[in-house]
This record gives structure tokens, sequence and C-alpha cells, in this order.
């Protein structure tokens, strides 16, 4: 297997335009199976009833928080090897996916031993006395999926380091596999052999395991720029932990798992609150967020790419090129928000009627929508594609302390102030998610234009 490495094609430019959208379009193609898969897997879970639908959204919202978890490390390995890539030292680029790949395998491992033994315990804490069939439909859910938080974690680092290397199109092809097997999985278990909660959970298992596998394969190719050193490769550390080495990627993923779950904590509030305005606002606001997804594929695309280029760039020390780069990509970002969210404006109206909504819960839905179309053209990528170009700068800890102070300071408070004092009811709340995002993007900028972002320590030595 040869490998797809975005390597300096002369000395003057580090990216051309065509590897770039090598780089972006297999994410992109990745982040939209992704999501047409989560609408078919809701279907078909749905089949099984209610009890097993509520289940597996308990379930699915704890291991949110380990994805969370397993990204940010993620995060942290890919950031090292880009720069170690654009130093180019790839011996130690494959030393530092070792030691991610090793690091992700324990944690996803201690996770799940606590996930299995305490599963009845952590549903009870979190979510009290729930309904007896909904409890048992996610105690077996719980307990199947659990076992595979060491093949996702171990997943998410694979594909994060072939993404630092370039290796985009590899990682899609391995997600397209692992989308397969659980659609085809879940098809089989659960709308041909009527196998209930456990004919969703265990096509879960196998398709973690699958990707787990393929991305452990191809990293053990010696023709790939990282893989594992090989018994005839001399490594350049003997131990089995290169504990300097770990450091440096907890420095990225330990702040930008933080910044990741506090976020998270953010949006539990703000449902809390959204579950007290009716049953209308509650649905019109499940509906606009299940449709988020495909209109910011460009700019989530070109976030993750952005973690490959500014790392090369920055550890080739090519500080200019990681600016220009960075201007060019965030411009790619807002044409394709423009066009996505362009499409989402004037077609809103017919995806709606797909639903079986009520009109004043359509009404809701549809001005909501059609305000975001707008402003997320504008500000979705300055507020977050380009947290992901500073984060390879190592700059992940001013992140996190933007983040946090952003959410609680202009989301959450603002949201409780338009719609208890206000009352602007589920327009006050997506109100107060735009002010945040220009709460985000205002120091980011500032930031980037600064360079500060661009003098971090990202690798020891």
């Amino acid at each position: 297997m040869t490998t797809f490495a975005l390597k300096p094609i002369n000395e003057k430019e580090m990216f051309s335009n065509a590897r770039l959208r090598k780089l972006i379009i297999p994410i992109m193609v990745e982040l939209l199976m992704s999501s047409l898969v989560g609408i078919a897997d809701t279907m078909m879970v749905s089949q099984v009833g209610e009890h097993a639908t509520g289940g597996v959204s308990l379930v699915d919202a704890i291991t949110g928080l380990l994805i969370l978890v397993f990204n940010a490390l993620a995060t942290g390995g890919s950031v090292v090897a880009a720069h170690l890539i654009g130093k180019q030292k790839e011996k130690e680029a494959s030393t530092a996916a070792e030691q991610l790949v090793l690091v992700a395998g324990l944690i996803g491992l201690a996770f799940c031993v606590i996930c299995f033994f305490g599963r009845e315990l952590l549903l009870d804490l979190l979510y009290g006395q729930i309904e007896a069939d909904v409890r048992e439909s996610a105690l077996i859910y719980f307990m199947i999926t659990c076992l595979s938080y060491p093949f996702l974690a171990i997943y998410s680092a694979g594909t994060a380091i072939l993404r630092a290397a370039g290796n985009a199109k590899v990682t899609m092809k391995v997600a397209l596999g692992v989308n397969l097997i659980n659609v085809a999985g879940n098809a089989l278990l659960v709308m041909v052999l009527r196998m209930g909660t456990a004919g969703v959970a265990i096509p879960t298992l196998v398709c973690r395991f699958f990707g787990m596998a393929m991305v452990l394969l191809i990293l053990r190719n010696p023709n790939q720029l990282i893989h594992f050193h090989t018994r005839g490769e001399q490594r350049e550390h003997q131990k089995l932990f290169c504990w300097p080495m770990i450091w440096d990627i907890l420095k990225i993923g330990i702040p930008t798992g933080i910044d990741g779950s506090i976020f998270q904590l953010g949006r539990l509030f703000l449902s809390s609150l959204i579950s007290t305005l009716g049953t209308s606002a509650i649905a019109a606001n499940a509906v606009a967020f299940g449709l988020l997804g495909i209109p910011t594929l460009p700019a989530n695309a070109v976030g993750m790419a952005l973690v490959t280029v500014v790392g090369q760039c920055l550890g080739a020390g090519e500080e200019d090129q990681a600016m220009r780069y960075t201007k060019k990509l965030l411009k790619w970002a807002h044409l394709g928000l423009l066009l996505t969210c362009s499409f989402l404006f004037i077609f809103i109206g017919p995806i709606l009627s797909l639903y079986d909504l009520s009109p004043e819960t359509a009404h809701m839905a549809k001005m909501i929508l059609r305000t975001f179309a707008v402003l997320a053209a504008v500000f979705h990528p300055s507020a977050f594609s380009l947290t992901h170009g500073l984060r390879a700068g190592g700059d992940a800890t001013f992140i996190m302390i933007v983040s946090i102070t952003s959410m609680f300071l202009f989301r959450v408070a603002s949201a409780y102030l338009f719609v208890k004092v206000f009352n602007w009811g589920l327009y006050g709340v997506w109100g107060a998610m735009y002010i945040d995002w220009v709460g985000r993007s205002v120091p980011f900028l500032l930031r980037f234009f600064s360079r500060k972002w661009m003098r971090k320590k990202v690798v020891s030595g």
C-alpha cells in the first residue's frame, strides 16, 4: 500500500490546491457518511420500540462523553505527529503513533471495565428512576457496546494519525467499511432476526472492532509514512512507554478534552432550559439540531484538515505558510457554508414537510434554521474551524479558556436572560448561541493574527 502523505512539493509550497482537495474531500465524504448512517440507525432502532430508542439514546449520551475523551487524545497525537512530519522526523512520528495507540487502548480498556461492572450504578446515578423497559434496554445495550470502548479509542487514535500524515482517503475507505457493517448488521439483526436491543448493540461492537483492526493493519504497513516500527527498524525509544512523547500528546489532549466536556455540559444546561418551553419547542429544537450536521460539513472538514496542514507547516518552521494556508482554508469553509446553507435556506420548507410536525413546530423550526443558515456562513468557521489550526500550533489551553468562558458567559447566561426575563422562548436559546459564536470568533481571530499561537513548543527535545 502506498502512502498518501502530503509532503512538500517544492521548497516554496508545501500544499498545492490539488493536495488540499485530496485531504478535505475524503474527510467531507467520511463526515457525510457518518451523518447519513446516524439517521439510518435511528430509523432502524425505532422499529424495536420506544423503550429501545430511549435506552439506546441514554447510553449513547454516556458514550458521547467518552468519545470526546478519545478524540481529544487523538487530537493531541495528531498534532505531535504532524509537527514531526514537518520536521522530517518520520521515525519519531511513528513513535508518537505507537504511544498514542498504546495510551488510547489502555484508557479505552479502563472505561470498558468501569462501565461493564458499574453499568447499573452509572445508569441509576445519571438517570434516576426510569421506566423498567427503558432501563432493561439500556442495560443490554450498555453491556454489549461498552466492550467496544478499547476498539473505539484505538480507531480514533489511528485515524487521527493517518490524517496527520495526509492519509484522509484511507480513513475514508475504512469509515465506509465500518458504516456498511453497522447498517447491514442492524438491518439483519433488527429487521430480519428481530433480536431487539441486542440486535442494535452487536453490529456496533463488530463494526468498531473491524475499524480498529483495519487501522492497525494499515499502520503496520512499512510503506506508510507513519507506521509501527518493524522488528528490523531501530526504535528511538526502547521502553514500552515514552513519557516525554506521551506528555507532548497530553499537553494538547487534556485541554481539548476539558473544552469538549464543558461544552457538552453547557448544552445539557440548555437542554434543561428548553425542556421547560413546551412540546413544540422541544420538537422544533430536536429537528433543527438533527439537520445541522450536513450544512456544516465543509467547515468541519476544513477544521480537521487544518490540523494536518498547520501542524506540518509549523513543524517545518514555515510560519508564513501556516498563516497563508489557514486563511485559504477558512475562505474555503466560508464558501462551502455559503453553498450548503443557501440550500438549507431555500429548501427548508420541503425538508420539514418530511417530518410529522404541527404547524407551530414546523414554523418555529423553519425560522430557527433560516436564521442559522445566514449566520453560520458568516461566523461558524472563525468560531470553530479556526480552533483546529490554533491547536495545531499547540495553543490548546488558550482555546479551552476562551471556549469555557464564552459558553457560560454568553451562551448559557444569555439564554436564561432571554428566556426567563425577555420571554423569547426557543428563539432566545438560539440567539444566545449566535452571541456565543461572536464571543468565540473575536478572541480566536485576534489570537490568530497576533501569531502568538505559533510560538508554542509542541514537541519536546
